[in-house]
């Protein structure tokens, strides 16, 4: 015998809900909508930033017309911004000077600290090895190796350049590093179930895994190139940001110094800017 079943019927549910009390459907009617928010004119969502900065230049006006001892290593803002201007041209070719040392330094740390980072983490062996002179060199401040570098080294691009190397490659290593070694069991025991070679399962797996880590230790790699790089141009650059700002120093000539000093954080802001760009696009899946 075969079990009495009930199969639905077309419209089924349609019928089924107009046989529900009346009462209930115009208890759903009239249950009130949420009101939307309505957005306030003086809410400062997202506009902290731009506030800060308005105050801080409000301060910098208000301390540049107070006359006090010391008062000339505070230009006003206008007498600064025509500094800025006038200085345009010197500061583009101490900009180009500076990253010619910069860039080549800073890309080099970038593929040595990552290629080292991925075989450190993924090698027990090497890690033990590494590690002891890792923890007793990396906290070592690069400002040391300056003086050392410029006595040791022919030129002084190649001092600096190795200064803005040391600077940026123990943020990336330590943080590929780490970002390898935080990657989960289950990705290497896929990797081993596929039969990955080594090249592919550092290729493929450890090194998009370690992406998030990577970018970090770059950022961070980035701002100590340009602090080494600045600091090394104090020494004996004869162009560059950081000798623009010594020079006009020197001349007590601190419109100059200040628009210098202003000009080199906004090529730092830019650089780092772009430098979240290629991440966001790099890191697509992470919001």
């Amino acid at each position: 015998m075969k079990a009495n079943t009930i199969e639905p019927q077309p419209g089924f549910a349609i019928k089924l809900a107009a046989t529900q009390p009346l009462s209930n459907k115009t208890a759903v009617k009239s249950a009130p909508a949420a009101r939307p928010r309505r957005s306030n004119w003086w809410r400062l969502s997202g506009k902290e930033g731009v506030l800060f900065l308005l105050a801080l230049l409000l301060i910098w006006q208000v301390i540049s017309t107070f006359h006090f001892k010391g008062a000339y290593l505070f230009p006003s803002p206008l007498v600064t911004s025509k500094a800025l201007r006038a200085s345009l041209p010197e500061l583009l070719k101490g900009t180009w000077s500076s990253f010619i040392i910069l860039a080549p330094g800073y890309l080099l740390a970038v593929a040595t600290g990552i290629v080292w980072g991925l075989l450190v983490g993924t090698t027990a062996w090497l890690s033990r090895l590494f590690s002891p002179f890792a923890r007793f060199a990396s906290p070592v401040p690069p400002t040391i190796y300056i003086p050392y570098a410029i006595a040791l080294l022919p030129t002084f691009r190649t001092a600096a350049g190795f200064v803005v190397f040391i600077g940026a490659f123990w943020p990336v290593f330590l943080n590929t590093a780490a970002g390898t070694a935080s990657l989960p069991q289950r990705y290497r025991d896929n990797a081993r179930i596929l039969g990955l070679k080594r090249t592919e399962y550092l290729w493929r797996i450890v090194f998009p895994a370690s992406l998030p880590h990577i970018f970090s230790g770059m950022s961070v790699g980035l701002v100590f190139s340009f602090i080494m790089l600045t600091v090394a141009e104090l020494f004996g650059a004869s162009a560059g940001l950081g000798r623009f700002v010594q020079l006009y120093a020197d001349y007590a000539d601190y419109p100059r110094m200040v628009a210098g000093i202003l000009y080199t954080g906004a090529v730092v802001l830019l650089s780092m800017e772009l430098l979240e760009q290629i991440k966001r696009r790099a890191l697509f899946w992470v919001k």
